[in-house]
C-alpha cells in the first residue's frame, strides 16, 4: 500500500521540546507554569488587539465556560451556525439550554446574516429571546463579520466568535479571534497549530479572563482548605501543553503561508476540470485555508471522487454535515435555505496540511486527475 496521505497532520517546528525541556528541568509539570503564562501572552501579543487570552483544555471547554459566563443556562436558546463541526452545538446542551441552528451563505459559507434575522425574530415572536449567538469561521474563511455583528447589535445578543479554524485568518486586517463578545481558539491535533489536544478564550477584559480561569480550575474559592460556591470544571490548560504551544507559535504564520499555497496549487493544478469550483475570498477576507475544500456537481461525484482518493490511500472528507441533519439535534429548532444541505452534498476537504511535500500533492492532483480522465 502506498504511505499515507493524511486530511491535516500535526507539523512541528523543533522549538517545542526546547519548552517542554525547561518544564521537565524545573519540574513545572503541574497544570499550571511559565509555559501556560507565555503561551497566553504570544496569542495575545499575535491577535494584536486589546484581548485576554485564557489556555484551556480544549475548544470545546473554551465555548462551555464563554456559555457560562454570558449566563446561559437551563431553559435558554442558543442560536448556532448549523454547517459546522458538532463542538460547537454541544455545549449549548452541557447547559441545559435549546440551540436553535441557522443557515449558511454561499459567499463564505457561514451563517447567513438574512436567516440569522428571520429566527431572532421568530424567536422573539414566539416569546424567547435567544441568549447567545455561535457564529463560525469555516475552514478559515472568516463569516460576514459587520452584518453578523450588526444584526447582533440591533437586537443585543452577545456572540461567541467560533475561531476554532482560524486563527491567522484576517477581516479586513483584523485577526478572526477578536471579533466577538468572546471568542475561542482550538489546538486539536489537526489545527493550523496544535498543542496535540487544547484551546483558549478570547475575553475583552481581564475580569472575564480570572472568572473563565477560576471556573477551569475548580472553581476554587480563596480560602486555606478546598471550599466551593460555585460549580467548577477541570479546564486548565497544562504547563507541558502549553510548551508545545509556544513552539508552535513561532511557525504559524508560516503555515498559514504554506496551506494557503496549497490551495492555490490545487486551484491551478484542477483549473481544467470544469466541475470542480473552489470558495474564493471576497474583496477584504483572508483566508488561513485551513483546508482546501472544492465543491462537486453532485454527491455521486463527491462519493465517487472520494473513494477514488482512499483506494490510493489519500485521506479526503466531505464537508462538515450541518447540525440540523444531525440525529442528536433532530428535535432542535433550524432556519434553512438548503444551502449548508447542498454544501454537504457537492462538498468535499483535500488533504490541506503545511507539511505536505511536493511529491504528495502531486500524488492528489494525479488521482483526481486521473479519477476524472475516466
Amino acid at each position: 500500500m502506498k504511505p499515507k496521505i493524511w486530511l491535516s497532520s500535526p507539523h512541528m517546528s523543533g522549538a517545542e521540546q526546547t519548552y517542554i525541556k525547561e518544564a521537565f528541568d524545573t519540574n513545572w509539570v503541574a497544570p499550571l507554569g511559565p509555559n501556560v503564562n507565555g503561551f497566553e501572552q504570544d496569542i495575545k501579543s499575535y491577535l494584536n488587539q486589546d484581548r485576554h487570552v485564557a489556555a484551556l483544555a480544549s475548544g470545546t471547554s473554551a465555548l462551555h465556560l464563554s456559555l457560562i459566563l454570558l449566563g446561559v443556562s437551563h431553559g435558554d436558546e442558543v442560536i448556532c451556525q448549523s454547517k459546522t463541526f458538532s463542538a460547537s452545538a454541544n455545549p449549548i446542551v452541557y447547559q441545559g439550554a435549546k440551540p436553535i441552528f441557522v443557515d449558511s451563505e454561499r459567499d463564505t459559507w457561514n451563517m447567513c446574516p438574512n436567516q440569522l434575522e428571520i429566527a431572532i425574530t421568530d424567536r422573539l415572536k414566539k416569546g424567547k429571546k435567544p441568549k447567545a449567538i455561535i457564529a463560525v469561521h469555516l475552514y478559515g474563511m472568516p463569516y460576514k463579520v459587520e452584518e453578523i455583528n450588526e444584526i447582533a447589535l440591533k437586537y443585543d445578543i452577545p456572540i461567541i466568535e467560533d475561531s476554532a479554524e482560524s486563527l491567522g485568518s484576517l477581516y479586513k486586517g483584523q485577526n478572526c479571534g477578536t471579533f466577538g463578545d468572546l471568542s475561542i481558539l482550538s489546538f486539536n491535533g489537526n489545527k493550523i497549530i496544535t498543542t496535540s489536544g487544547g484551546g483558549a478564550l478570547v475575553t475583552k477584559t481581564e475580569e472575564q479572563k480570572q472568572e473563565a480561569v477560576f471556573l477551569a480550575t475548580q472553581a476554587r474559592d480563596n480560602a486555606p482548605h478546598y471550599e466551593h460556591s460555585q460549580i467548577g470544571y477541570n479546564y486548565r490548560m497544562s504547563n507541558i501543553v502549553a510548551g508545545i504551544g509556544r513552539g508552535q507559535m513561532t511557525i504559524l504564520d508560516s503555515h498559514v503561508s504554506k496551506r494557503r499555497s496549497n490551495y492555490e496549487f490545487y486551484k491551478s493544478n484542477l483549473a481544467k476540470i470544469d466541475i470542480i469550483k473552489f470558495l474564493e475570498e471576497p474583496i477584504g477576507y483572508f483566508s488561513n485555508r485551513w483546508l482546501s475544500c472544492i465543491l462537486l456537481d453532485s454527491f455521486e461525484t463527491r462519493e465517487k471522487l472520494r473513494l477514488a482518493l482512499e483506494k490510493e490511500n489519500i485521506e479526503s472528507r466531505p464537508l462538515w454535515k450541518p447540525m440540523h441533519l444531525q440525529p442528536v439535534f433532530k428535535d432542535a429548532p433550524s432556519y434553512c435555505n438548503g444551502v449548508a444541505d447542498d454544501l454537504f452534498q457537492k462538498g468535499l476537504c483535500l488533504p490541506s496540511g503545511s507539511n505536505l511535500t511536493p511529491e504528495q500533492l502531486d500524488r492528489v492532483i494525479s488521482t483526481i486527475n486521473m479519477y476524472f480522465a475516466g
